[in-house]
């Protein structure tokens, strides 16, 4: 993981882009992975504006489990 960068400098999170790439975005109480999207749009329950950003992996799909059958009336 990259150092956190103060989010005024979201701007230039393009120049920082590369495949499995995704960036940590925070307000100091809450987290968001995003890709460089400007201006970025926040999550409705967002309370407070972002503080910080930095470049982290970009995580491996997991799968989820099938769905059960439905059960029988």
């Amino acid at each position: 993981m990259s150092e956190w960068i103060d989010f005024e400098h979201w701007p230039d999170c393009a120049s920082m882009e590369r495949p499995g790439i995704v960036f940590e975005v925070t307000n100091g109480e809450q987290t968001l992975l995003t890709s460089c999207i400007v201006p970025l749009p926040l999550p409705f329950d967002w309370k407070a504006q972002p503080t910080q950003f930095r470049a982290v992996p970009e995580r491996r799909p997991r799968h989820s489990s099938p769905l059960p059958r439905p059960l029988d009336p």
